[in-house]
Order: structure tokens, then sequence, then C-alpha cells
């Protein structure tokens, strides 16, 4: 009989592989299909694991193999399972119908048994997919693309089988999918079955009603009486040592505020002053619990805090060492490699520990510079500092239901983290600084601390000299980072904006001049950061996000000094847009040396607007997410203030230009923008839609004008659709508006114009006025048939590529050329569509 590691392949069947596979695998904590079968568990190792596990530690997967066991010879119960349970399995077993990578998602407030639950769901299909945790980020893109497609092959590629991938963060999916997809090829690997699912677990306070499984701080009745059966079990197993299973009871007594209040009694008796050294590892353990989920420090960590004040007993375990403190503390490992951690019981025991020290004067304020005081001072491992950076300057995302429109949310980030802004709350804002100085100084080469302090004193305290001192700290700590230096300029252009103006505006330009450097300075800094990935490795797909906040920045200062000093002072209002001279009008000598700074903004305005112009129409930042609407509004208000005309309409352009005969335009040169060579493309399109070797020039024309004008500002963007091809033999006419209402009216349109519904391929009364093209998948690429000639296209959703066959879309062009879109299978009616 084989032995070893077991994985599950497609066919229901088991390979046994070498512990190699998992060793080679350093970012996925791997789930074996005969996890701990044949092992034998020494009774006392069993209640102590059960133990810690019902007293508040994150489980493992050892925990399921003991309840499986417990329930399998009748000694016990299996683990509950809260009512998202069945509809979290099903929807990912109905992702196996789906070629290539989906995503499923749970959301669960803290505390709540949602790490739990999605375990729960990998134990029990271990033996259908390939089951792993994520361990390291989902920034490490490459190596997590590839350790993923060696897990999906592993073995042979005979015996490949889906990976369902557990992972705590929902970012960057849509770049690893895209990372995936480009090693499979690199592999020349073919497959007709999913490589792999993504199960997102995502703690979150609050989400809107969505498909999604949201599991809350709220038992339903069928939960109830599982809690009070296993209640029951657990009282006759444990007897009075269940009073502390704090994780457990919090939730058997449907997260009860007076059952966590009661346990945390403790905490009421602590002083402001002379505290013992284990109430302040308490304290701290508490409040960073409290505002950094899934935080913990660790216990050789905590015993050398201690050790301090009780070398006298230093063989006492810190259980012993924490009293009365121990039975709202636990202690665990997550394997033999790693060092034991701490944390709290439950997060609901953490915030009221916390809130109580507040009611005895013990404040959040003093608790963390205490904290960074006694435990940040030495050299900082890396987990503790991001365990730190997040507990000070991570900013909540806050979801909002559109009272009108239900269905509609918005996602707007807090100003500051959680903590920041309960410290402002409940204290004072000075106290919020103070942390957040203390910090900065600490952390003397981490850039994060004085930009947030410098933002917290130009938002909150409105002193900008600090903030201007703190902005430059920043930066000089990581003078390359475009997005640290945009701090500095958002002081001056707040400053600028909140100043009480005089009637001499020498101080207002000279404040305005110092924005406008500074957000040009973050406008080379972002040409930079491109410049360098491009170094790296020039054949892959660049991930890092283009900075466009300096460019809008400054259009934000030209704005305020319009509004400030133009539309309020006529001389002024000559002097900028008819290019008077100021000496002429002015006779103030100080202020004939910002003639200069005046008279060049109109050029500058007019080129960022058009910049951001082409930025906004082209793409936008996700498939479902649009920019917010403020910046499309100040882009056109700055625009007409300076050039005194509206932006153009870049597409009405390109439509009107269609539209002209004029036989000059029908060309364009290599040095062309993308847009004039769609135009030449438009035009000379044929009218049999045969491939011609003008045709195939100008395709190529097109992508590389793309490349070398938009490609590296829009590299992260989804590029918005803005045609598509119909039926209509001759360029006759262009949807002057909507594609719906135009459609009515001319049924035979040759150009549909589309800005915003990427959905348009599904509504029937559109597809029957568009031109369906054929071509064929293959290595995960789509080339059209033109004229019995191949011609490589993007695909509008890559999910779409994952099978090589035989396949019909619709063509249409974004500003990077020509796009395939609505992808089906030849003789299929089912589009495969990635379900986000």
């Amino acid at each position: 009989m084989a032995s070893g590691l077991a994985l599950s392949t497609a066919r229901g069947e088991h390979i046994y592989v070498g512990s190699e596979i998992r060793d080679s695998l350093s970012l996925l904590d791997i789930l074996n299909a005969n996890q701990f079968e044949g092992h034998s568990l020494d009774p006392e190792d069993v209640e102590h694991m059960e133990e810690t596990f019902y007293r508040g530690a994150p489980p493992e997967w050892l925990n399921f193999h003991i309840s499986e066991q417990a329930k399998s010879d009748g000694t016990g119960t299996s683990f509950i399972k809260r009512d998202g349970y069945d509809t979290l399995r099903q929807q990912i077993q109905n992702k196996r119908k789906l070629p290539g990578i989906s995503t499923v998602k749970l959301f669960h407030q803290p505390g709540c048994g949602g790490t739990t639950l999605a375990m729960q769901v990998l134990w029990d299909l271990r033996k259908t997919f390939r089951c792993a945790v994520l361990t390291g980020s989902t920034s490490d893109i490459t190596n997590v693309a590839t350790d993923v497609v060696h897990l999906f092959t592993a073995g042979s590629r005979r015996n490949q089988n889906t990976v369902l991938l557990l992972l705590n963060d929902e970012h960057n999916l849509e770049n690893l999918q895209d990372s995936i997809m480009e090693k499979m090829a690199e592999q020349k690997i073919v497959t007709t079955m999913p490589v792999v699912i993504f199960l997102t677990c995502v703690r979150k306070d609050a989400v809107l009603q969505s498909d999604h499984v949201f599991l809350r701080k709220v038992l339903s009745d069928t939960e109830k009486q599982k809690f009070n059966e296993k209640k029951e079990e657990l009282s006759r197993r444990y007897k009075d040592r269940c009073g502390q299973f704090h994780g457990f009871n919090i939730m058997q007594t449907n997260f009860s505020q007076a059952y966590v209040e009661q346990a945390c009694t403790v905490f009421s008796t602590v002083q402001r002053s002379n505290k013992p050294l284990k109430t302040q590892l308490a304290t701290f353990l508490s409040l960073l619990n409290a505002y950094v989920p899934g935080s913990y420090l660790l216990e050789s960590q905590c015993l050398d805090f201690l050790q301090h004040e009780d070398s006298i007993h230093g063989h006492l375990s810190l259980e012993d060492k924490m009293t009365p403190f121990s039975h709202l503390i636990i202690t665990f490992r997550h394997n033999v490699r790693s060092g034991k951690k701490v944390c709290m019981a439950h997060p609901m025991i953490a915030q009221c520990c916390t809130e109580l020290m507040g009611d005895a004067g013990v404040t959040r304020s003093d608790t963390a510079r205490n904290f960074l005081d006694c435990l940040c001072r030495d050299e900082v491992s890396p987990w503790l500092l991001g365990f730190v950076k997040d507990m000070l300057t991570k900013r909540e995302m806050k979801v909002e239901e559109n009272p009108v429109k239900g269905n509609e949310v918005k996602e707007e980030r807090e100003r500051f983290s959680r903590l920041i802004l309960n410290i402002q709350r409940k204290e004072c804002k000075g106290d919020s600084s103070s942390v957040l100085k203390m910090a900065t100084k600490i952390f003397v080469k981490n850039s994060f601390f004085p930009q947030a302090l410098a933002r917290f004193y130009y938002i909150e305290l409105k002193n900008y000299n600090q903030a201007e001192i703190w902005a430059k700290e920043a930066k000089k700590r990581d003078p390359k980072n475009s997005f640290i230096a945009d701090t500095l300029g958002q002081v001056y252009k707040n400053k600028l904006k909140n100043k009480e103006f005089s009637t001499k505006p020498r101080e207002s330009l000279k404040l305005a001049k110092k924005a406008i450097e500074a957000f040009k300075d973050e406008e080379r800094l972002a040409e930079n950061e491109y410049l360098a990935d491009m170094k790296k490795d020039g054949k892959t797909k660049v991930l890092h996000i283009f900075n466009t906040r300096g460019q809008f920045g400054c259009l934000q200062v030209c704005n305020l000094i319009y509004d400030r000093l133009v539309a309020q002072n006529e001389t002024w209002k000559r002097v900028l847009t008819n290019n008077v001279s100021m000496r002429s009008v002015i006779g103030d000598n100080e202020l004939y040396r910002f003639n200069h700074l005046i008279s060049s903004l109109r050029d500058e305005v007019e080129k960022k607007c058009n910049f951001l112009n082409g930025y906004l129409t082209f793409s936008k930042p996700g498939m479902q997410k649009d920019d917010p609407s403020y910046i499309q509004r100040d882009v056109s208000s700055c625009y007409l203030k300076y050039a005194e005309h509206p932006l153009p309409d870049l597409i009405s352009d390109i439509m009107h230009k269609c539209e002209d005969n004029v036989e000059e335009n029908m060309s364009a040169s290599d040095d062309d923008t993308p847009e004039s060579h769609i135009i030449a493309l438009l035009k000379k399109w044929p009218e049999d839609n045969n491939s011609s070797p003008d045709l195939m020039l100008l395709i190529r024309k097109i992508y590389h004008s793309y490349e070398c004008t938009y490609a590296k500002c829009l590299r992260s963007r989804y590029l918005r659709p803005l045609f598509y091809l119909g039926k209509d033999e001759a360029l006759s006419r262009i949807a002057p508006t909507s594609v719906s209402e135009f459609l009515l009216e001319n049924e035979d349109a040759f150009i549909n114009y589309m800005m915003n519904n990427h959905k348009m391929c599904k509504d029937m009364s559109v597809q029957k006025n568009l031109l369906a093209f054929e071509g064929v998948v293959r290595n995960y690429k789509l080339f059209a048939t033109l004229g019995g000639k191949e011609i490589m296209v993007n695909a509008n959703k890559r999910d779409s590529l994952w099978i090589e066959c035989q396949v019909s879309f619709y063509l249409g062009f974004t500003i990077r050329g020509l796009v395939a879109f609505g992808i089906r299978t030849k003789n299929i009616e089912q589009v495969y569509i990635h379900t986000k």
C-alpha cells in the first residue's frame, strides 16, 4: 500500500508525492488528502489542542481531524458548521463548471468564526480539490503564481487537479490571475478544468447585502441550538474549565456583551500609574488585538518583558506570570518551526478591556505610547512592525448604501486609522499626533509614520508648518516614492485652500508656486518609478500602479488660484486670459516677480487636462469600478477656466473624423496617436472583412502607438470599450449618444459607440446589429480569422481563453486596438464568464 503525502486528482483518486513537493511550495500551507491518516495521537495532546481552541486560539488542521475522529468513534460531535457553510461549499462546487480561475468570497466580522468556517470547508473538500492556505502575501504575485501552478500539476500533468486556495486578502487577485495564466502559457500546460478557485476570507466590520457569504456576530435559532448542544458536551468532558472557554462561550451566548464584560472585570481594577509589568503587557495585547485583528506577540518577547520585574520567578510559565489575566490570554503555536504566539482570547474581549482601561484613566494614547516605548525601542521584527503600521496608519474602508438606490454602494476610505480616530474622539487631537510623532521618532527609517503625522497636522490641526516639516521628513526617508511625495503637495494645496487671503495675492502666489513644484516633483518620481519597473523585466507585465495624483493635484491648485485671484479680480483675469503684462496693470514690483508663474499656467493646465481627459476617457480602475466623479468635474472645470472653452470630447472627435471623407485623413504616420491610427483603420476596414497588408499594418501601429503614448499610465487599469463593429457595409453612421438609443433609429450602424456598458454584448437587441467574427483560442491567446488569415487580438475578459477551441465573438476597439467581446465557444450557448 502506498504511503506518504497524498494529493487528490480530478478523477477522485489519490497520488502520493514526496515531502519535497510540500517543502518547495514555500508560500502555501498544503492540506493533504490523507492528512493525519494513520497517525496515533497522545490523548493529553488531543485534550490540550481542543482546550486551546475553545479558549480562543485560531483553528489548526489537527482540530478538524480530532473532531472528525470523535464523531466517528462516538465520543463527541463534529465541528459546528455555521449557516453559511452549505452556501459556501455549494458556491465552490459550482465553480468547478467554469474553466480557468474563479473566486468565492467569505466576509466575516472579527471573532465570529469566519476563519474556522473557511478552514472547515477546505478540510471537508480536501479529497476533491488540492487545498492550501496562502501563508505569504498576494503582493508576491509571481512566486504565488509559480506555487499554484506547481501544485496544480504536482505528480504529473496527467493527474492535475484544481487548487482550492484560501487567502485572507482580496487585493491583487486580477493581477494574480493574469500571472497564473502567463505561467500556464510559458509551460505550455493545456487543461480543460479549473486551475484554481480562490476562497477569500476577509474580515469586515460591515458589509452590505450581496451574493457573497457574510458571517455576522449573531446566531440563527438553528445555530443557537447547535451551540447549546455542544456546550453540554464540553461541560461533561471539561467540567469547570469550560468557564474559561471564552472563544466558544462568546459565540454560544450569541456574542453577549454582558458575558464579555463579566469575563473582563479584572481590568476594572487597573490603575493609571504604577502598573505592574504583567498589567502593562495585558494592556498592550488588548490594544493591539482590538485594532489589528489577527495580531499577536511572541511568547519569548512577552517573557523577556516580564523578566525585568520578576527575575526570582523566571522559571514560571507565561500563564502563571500573567495571573489574574491568564484566562483572557491564550498561547498557541501554528507549526513546529514558528515560536509560540500570544493574543487575547477574542476580539470582543480585547475591545472591552480597552474600554475598561479607558474608563479607569488608562487612555489609548497612554497605552500606545507605552507599547512603543517598551516593545519597539530595540530592533523590531518585520511582523511586529507590520502590526504597528496597521494599528497607526491603516485606513479602513467605509461602506455606505445609497438611500435612494439600495443596490448602489459607496466606498470611501477613512481619513486615519481606527486607533487614531478613536484617540481623537475620546481624548483629544493632540494625543493622536503625539502617538504618531513617537512612532515617527522610533521607526527612523519608516516613511509611513511621518506621512500619517503630516496628514494629521494639515487635516485636523491645521498646523501647516508642522505638516510641511513631517511631509519633508517622510520624503527624505523614501525619496523615490511618488505617493509619499504627494503628501507635501497636499500640505501646500490645503494651506492655500484654507488660508484667509489678504487683498494682496503675493503670499498666495508664493504658496501656489511651492505646491505646483511639489506636484511636478511627484510627477517626475512617478515617471522614474515606471522606468525602474521596466528595467526589472521588460518582458513581463508591469503591475505597479502609475501615480497620476501629481497631475491632478497641480490642476486643483490652478483651480484654487483662479477662484481666489482671478474670478474675484478683473485685473488678474485680464492678465491671465489676455496675456496682458502684469506690470502694465499693476504697479507692484513684488507681484511682477510671479508673472512667469501666472503666464505659464495656461500651458500647464491644457497639458495636464488633456492627459487626464484621455486617462479618464479611455480607462477606469476596474471593469466594475469607476473613478470618483469629482476628478472629471475638477479637470473639466479647470480646463474651461483657463482655455475658455469646454474640454474636448475625445470619442466624439474620433466619430466626427471617421465621418469626414477628406482623403488626407485616411492615413496616419508612425508618430501619430492611437486615435489617429484607429480612425485610419476604421476608414480602411474592408467591406468584406478580409485581411490585407494595410489592415495588419494599421493594427500593429495602433498597438505600438498605445505602448508609446498610454501604456505607462494605463497599465493597471481596465481599458474602456469605445466602439463595436456593426453589420453595415459602409462607414455611414456613428452612434452620437448611447448604443441602445442609437440602434432604435439606425439598425444598420457600422460603428456602435459604447462608453460604460461592457455587458452590451449580452443584449440580443444589440447583438443582431453587431458583426460576428470567428477565431481560435490557442495557448491562452485569441486569434481572429480575417479573410483566411489569423491575427492575434486581445480579449476583454481573459477568463474566456482557458479552453483551446473554435470561438465566435464581436470585435470592438479600446485605445489599445482590437478587442474581442462576448467570446463564445462555437455551437455552445454558454459563455464562460468569470463570476466575481
